[in-house]
């Protein structure tokens, strides 16, 4: 689950999938699909899963609001990691990693979110367990849904 200071969400995940990391790596490059996987991702713009690469994303929670961000892609290293920069309605960093083990591939993801916009800020301020379920809501059904439509 997610952990909170005053102003960042943090949270880890480690899920394990019954596929080779080539594999995982294979499906995460597959950006057209990503929609069709997240119902609740409104909005997705990438070119690539590359160094350098800046990704649009609006993504609906299940509450009455939507949260609209980039994503700066770095340390991009095919079938192992990559490194996000975040910035938009929320802004910090996220990071995955895939490791080998037990005949398939680890994947932890790890993100520092904070709100940035005005709307998030005055929502984190008046209900700041509100947007931690918001955050771990869609962190979680990612992770399931991708095992459910990518793999």
């Amino acid at each position: 689950m997610a952990e909170r200071d005053a102003d960042t969400i943090h949270s880890e995940r480690r899920t394990h999938y019954d596929a080779a990391p080539e594999e995982i790596w294979a499906a995460i490059e597959r950006l057209p699909q990503y929609r069709s996987w997240w119902p609740w991702l409104r909005r997705f713009d990438a070119g690539g899963l590359a160094e350098g690469e800046r990704w649009t994303c609006t993504v609906r929670p299940p509450l009455p609001y939507q949260v609209s961000f980039e994503l700066l892609l770095h340390d991009v290293v095919p079938a192992r990691s990559v490194a996000a920069t975040i910035d938009g309605d929320i802004a910090g960093t996220a990071r995955i990693e895939l490791a080998p083990a037990d005949g398939g591939t680890d994947l932890t993801l790890v993100a520092e979110v904070r709100a940035a916009s005005a709307f998030l800020r005055r929502l984190d301020r008046l209900a700041g367990p509100v947007a931690r379920y918001g955050h771990d809501h869609i962190i979680d059904k990612a992770l399931a849904q991708f095992a459910d439509h990518a793999l």
